[in-house]
């Protein structure tokens, strides 16, 4: 059997690196410039094979163009005229950086390039990672400042742009871009649009990844379906702003580069210093959509979430029922009916601390409200816990109300610029955590409240973005931009670290602040403040483009809906919700006992399917007439759970059979509720009648068991 091929490799007499996954190649190559050139990125191909591929030349080579193959972190330098990956200018004004190749390392799976300027104290590592059983490929920068504080001409460099990675397209008859934008609501709605000759720019200038956009995207040629087709696609690890640029120019190259930060930022390398970039990831499937999205659910769960072993619970969520009027008393109640339908988290949100009876004050002060909570909050956590359920608490540390003691004492710490009024969002401040006696202030306060009160799970809020993000009196002020979010990183880290068990939610106004980065240290995702159920529908689709099912919060609130005022039977809204990670957010004192006895069946219901659906693979399906379903299949392909929604119906108009072609043509399965056995080969080619109830907001659970290899 012939020896495995390494997952990265270099080769100095071509000066051609690979990477290997288990269904790609990609290949760069040193340019005579010194520059990494992108050579190939898609189909597994042999050494030889690799080794005739042709130095690429742009297409729009001529007298008045380079001819040269396209960068994989674009300078400003030499006659390269689409967007730039690094802009950087020296102490004496010279712009751009010329380099020389100094070297590389490969360490397992990692491999890094050694870049330094010809001619100023710059060092770039393009650094590249791939691991065991995953197709994504992880690509960040390490910028240096090599000088020395007394070493003339070694000034300090300003950075005006630092992206993690430059992708490059192969030659296509066409191309389309898929993306997610949305807004406070009505987030993740996905988009699939022919990408225009110009360049298109994906950013957010928020100071969080944003509910109006997502740093993901996908290209194919505009033919890929969800089972076929080539597909590349990528997405950013980071929680801050952040900015991406797609190019095709006119004779038909696609590149795109991005990073942190966005235009007109501005960033200071001293002698001495490092920049160190994000992850921006990408991977490449031939097999359409659905195995690009496969491909990212299985690479998050294996090596981005930080316990992914764990079930998530069925959580009981306060905030619907009570608002800010909480207390001793109307919590323990619903934590008594939360335990009887089965919840095994009990989350008190907004409300419980410092002055807080409004959005107008009290955040800062994170000291349980002593009207509401006489004795603090260790008599409602034991409470919760003698129940049977953990308990978790919403917090907000990024931000401060103006009528709070915290800001009273540091009205310093927030994001301001001093002769600018300061705009206020939800009555609220940004505190800057980019200061380190705020994040230590964050982490000791943090720390004491999950410590003292036994919390077991945090619900991490920030609700609004940046303004007037200034940091009057800092040599390099729009470092705020990047710290702030290291910080907040660091402090989930040093929480989770000193408190084993701890999970932490990540939420910003619903799905404000969702990304790779975030959930390197968060359990699961708040998906939108949005819950009603026909709306979450597409939201829940456009998630699970990029995001598994199992980090995707998915609440059943109240009927009508608070946001909608749309009303849906019970059981629509728990088919909707068991799609993801099953929470309850409805004031249950005003559930009739039907409805609660009705509730602990659906959520014993999602308990015998929570395997599927938090570890299995998740499988978008396409039915007529308005109905949509998830397919949710173990990895030995030995059990399923198919959930389907018809949000409205038209009279006359039965439902197609949906086809479920992730099923085995060759096996059988047995439907338990009505021991009927199917032919896998009849799911597969003709469809499974999903047996709706007629009517609108129809919905159905369908467990399959496979009885035959």
């Amino acid at each position: 059997m012939p020896a495995a091929l390494p997952l990265a490799a270099f080769d100095p007499g071509s000066d051609v690196a690979l990477l290997r996954t288990p269904n790609s190649v990609y290949a760069l190559r040193i340019g005579p410039d010194g520059s990494p050139r992108h050579l190939y990125w898609g189909a597994p191909l042999d050494a030889p094979d690799l080794s005739r591929l042709p130095d690429p030349a742009s297409p729009a080579a001529s007298s008045f163009e380079a001819d040269a193959a396209a960068d994989e972190l674009a300078p400003q330098t030499g006659a390269r005229f689409g967007p730039a990956g690094l802009q950087v200018r020296f102490a004496d004004g010279t712009s751009g950086a010329q380099w020389r190749f100094t070297g590389h390392t490969v360490d397992g799976g990692e491999l890094r390039l050694r870049l330094s300027d010809r001619r100023y104290p710059l060092r770039a590592e393009l650094c590249y990672r791939v691991r065991p059983g995953s197709d994504v490929i992880e690509r960040w920068v390490e910028l240096t400042h090599t000088g020395t504080a007394d070493e003339d001409g070694a000034g300090p460099i300003t950075v005006d742009r630092l992206d993690s990675a430059s992708w490059t397209a192969p030659a296509l008859a066409d191309y389309r871009l898929s993306h997610l934008t949305g807004g406070w609501n009505s987030e993740f709605q996905l988009h699939r649009d022919r990408l225009p000759v110009a360049e298109t720019v994906l950013t957010s200038r928020r100071g969080l990844t944003g509910h109006h956009a997502g740093p993901w995207l996908a290209l194919d040629d505009g033919t890929a379906s969800e089972d076929r087709g080539e597909v590349w696609s990528t997405a950013l690890a980071w929680s801050g702003s952040w900015r991406i640029t797609l190019h095709r120019d006119p004779v038909g190259r696609t590149t795109w580069t991005g990073g942190f930060g966005h235009e007109g930022l501005r960033w200071t390398l001293r002698p001495g210093e490092s920049l160190h970039t994000p992850v921006f990831a990408g991977l490449y499937t031939p097999h359409g959509f659905g195995a690009a999205s496969h491909a990212w659910h299985g690479h998050i769960l294996d090596h981005v979430l930080p316990d992914p072993g764990r079930d998530l619970p069925v959580l009981y969520n306060s905030w619907e029922a009570t608002g800010f009027g909480v207390d001793q008393p109307g919590q323990v109640r619903l934590a008594r009916l939360a335990a009887r339908t089965g919840a095994e988290l009990f989350v008190l949100d907004d409300g419980w601390f410092g002055a807080r009876r409004s959005d107008e004050a009290g955040l800062g002060d994170w000291v349980p409200r002593q009207d509401a909570f006489p004795d603090g909050l260790r008599p409602l956590a034991d409470e919760v816990h003698r129940l049977g359920m953990e308990f978790g608490l919403w917090v907000e540390p990024e931000m401060v109300n103006r009528d709070s003691d915290l800001y009273r004492a540091h009205p310093d710490w927030v994001l301001h610029s001093p002769t600018r009024e300061a705009t206020e969002l939800r009555n609220q401040l940004v505190l800057n955590f980019a200061r380190p006696e705020v994040e230590a202030w964050a982490h000791h306060t943090l720390d004491a409240l999950v410590r003292d009160h036994r919390v077991d799970w945090l619900k991490w809020d920030a609700n609004r973005a940046f303004t007037e993000a200034g940091w009057a009196g800092h040599p390099d002020p729009d470092r705020l931009w990047i710290d702030h979010t290291r910080a907040v990183y660091r402090v989930m880290d040093r929480l989770r670290a000193g408190h084993p068990g701890l999970r932490i939610e990540a939420c910003a106004g619903g799905g404000g602040r969702v990304d790779l980065g975030i959930l390197a240290r968060t359990d699961q995702a708040w998906t939108s403040d949005n819950t009603d159920p026909v709306d979450r529908i597409a939201i829940q689709d456009g998630f699970s483009q990029l995001f598994p099912a199992r980090v995707m919060a998915a609440w059943v609130t109240d009927s009508p809906n608070v946001t909608t005022g749309r009303l849906t039977p019970l059981r629509f809204r728990f088919h909707v919700a068991m799609s993801g990670a099953l929470g309850l957010g409805g004031d249950l004192t005003a559930w009739s006992e039907e409805e609660l006895d009705e509730a602990a069946g659906l959520v014993a219901e999602y308990k015998r399917i929570r395997p599927l659906v938090q570890y299995g693979r998740r499988h978008r399906v396409r039915g007529a007439e308005g109905v949509s379903a998830v397919h949710y299949a173990a990895e030995d392909g030995g059990e399923h759970a198919v959930l389907a929604w018809r949000p409205s119906a038209r009279f006359g108009h039965r439902p197609a059979p949906v086809r479920l072609p992730a099923l085995d043509s060759g096996a059988h399965y047995l439907d338990p509720e009505l021991e009927h056995v199917h032919s896998g080969a009849v799911l597969v080619q003709r469809g499974l009648d999903l047996r709706l109830p007629a009517g609108d907001h129809a919905s159905r659970l369908i467990r399959l068991v496979r009885v035959t290899p």
